[in-house]
């Protein structure tokens, strides 16, 4: 059965990217909005300062994709630290400046609810190579990051910005240890306007003003300060901070470059950056988006689906586990069975999908298709408990994929299993998990 070419909604590269924002702040356990949020704050400083035009269209982005790198390092926190990912970088952004405030921080924090053995082994191993642990996981996410935004097109001041983001006004800073002026002015401003809004939304502005003066000369550029104390004197800056109509201000602060209509090619180019964030949560899941789509866009293709349809079904099956961004890393690496809490967790990530994916005008219309993948023809899946012709044939595609590529790659819990075994397996779960024809075609496509 052929179909028809699905119109895509209008949108610009400000609204989507500004959508897929809430996609990092889950993974950096960060409150929803906060990227936007910090965007706001990051672009009042800007304007304060004096930056031009075009200056301020690059800060604008790097603002908003300032964590674009931030899954990279999610599972060697699991790891190192013994501790939900997600709660442990939220807790960290609100410890101060001190060596003894992190040192607590660390030790309050790693390999909670181990026993005495287990912890002092991992906390160790943390005081022996701190160093060399924090350089490491601060360059994965600053190189990650700046990757992918050139992946997205953006200049190379936007790259730069993003990856010098934790960088120290005295040098103190990572990846490159660089001091004052050396330190890009774009990422000067994101490391401020983000501890401002953590420190906003932790303990409200009072907080945010304090912190920020205690950083003055040490994390922060003095002149920045100076802008930032300015423009939060104003009443009007904080309560816009808490409008819900934060969203729609900052993207009416786009630049003008933005507002054009995005095409099929740059919304390819969207999916696959946010592909790699999504398979950068887990060493387990390295390159399952991409390939979840080549065979999604294959079968499409034997279907006999068109171009367009067969274009957008591989967004959709991209993009599929944009949600799992949202869940901790200590339940994705973990190589047992889940408890009743992970489990919930764990099915939690399709919902979260839909509501990333529905979050975007351009990609609105796959959030259904994309979030059933874990839908069963016999009404047993989530998130829904769809069943039979609830299920469209995209998300069976999708399905059929996504479980193929999960039973041939490594998992926490076992090895990847031969073709011939999952092929088995599957079809076991015909007429219950698995749609008979999707089967015949992706065996006919791995032919």
């Amino acid at each position: 059965m052929l179909h028809q070419v699905i119109p895509l909604p209008t949108a610009n590269r400000a609204e989507v990217i500004a959508a897929f924002s809430y996609a990092l702040d889950l993974t950096e356990g960060q409150p929803a909005g906060h990227c936007i949020r910090t965007c706001w704050i990051g672009m009042q400083v800007g304007r304060e300062i004096g930056l031009s035009q075009a200056e301020l269209g690059d800060l604008y982005y790097t603002l908003l994709l300032k964590d674009l790198g931030c899954s990279s390092n999610a599972a060697r926190i699991c790891e190192l630290y013994e501790a939900d990912d997600r709660a442990f970088k939220q807790g960290y952004k609100t410890v101060g400046t001190s060596l003894a405030a992190t040192l607590h921080f660390v030790l309050k924090k790693t390999a909670q609810g181990a026993t005495f053995r287990q912890r002092a082994t991992a906390i160790g191993n943390i005081l022996r190579n701190g160093d060399a642990i924090a350089q490491e996981m601060i360059l994965s996410r600053c190189t990650r990051g700046a990757d992918i935004a050139r992946t997205l097109r953006f200049s190379d001041a936007v790259c730069d910005g993003i990856y010098h983001l934790d960088e120290h006004w005295n040098g103190s800073g990572r990846p490159g240890r660089l001091q004052g002026q050396a330190i890009p002015l774009f990422s000067r401003i994101a490391l401020l306007a983000q501890v401002a809004d953590v420190f906003r939304d932790h303990a409200g502005p009072g907080a945010a003003l304090g912190e920020v003066a205690r950083r003055n000369g040490l994390w922060f550029d003095p002149a920045l300060v100076r802008a930032f104390e300015a423009v939060a004197a104003s009443p009007d800056f904080w309560s816009t901070l808490a409008s819900p109509t934060i969203e729609s201000r900052v993207i009416r602060m786009a630049p003008p470059t933005s507002r054009q209509p995005l095409d099929d090619d740059y919304l390819d180019a969207i999916a696959a950056a946010f592909g790699q964030v999504i398979d950068a949560k887990s060493p387990f899941t390295a390159g399952h988006s991409q390939r979840v789509g080549d065979l999604a866009e294959r079968m499409a293709r034997g279907f006999g689906m068109s171009a367009g349809r067969t274009r957008w079904l591989r967004r959709a099956a991209v993009l599929h586990d944009v949600g799992k961004l949202g869940v901790s890393s200590a339940i994705l690496e973990k190589p047992a069975s889940l408890d009743q809490r992970e489990w919930t967790e764990m099915r939690n990530h399709a919902a979260h999908t839909r509501e990333i994916l529905g979050r975007i005008g351009a990609l609105s219309d796959m959030a259904d298709v994309a979030a059933a993948h874990h839908e069963r023809l016999d009404g047993s899946g989530y998130p829904l408990a769809l069943s039979g012709t609830a299920i469209s044939r995209d998300t069976r595609i999708i399905t059929a994929c996504d479980f193929y590529d999960a039973l041939v790659s490594d998992r926490p819990y076992r090895a990847a299993l031969p073709v011939s075994e999952a092929i088995g397996i599957m079809t076991r779960e015909v007429g219950s998990a698995i749609d008979r024809d999707c089967l015949e075609m992706l065996k006919a496509t791995l032919d």
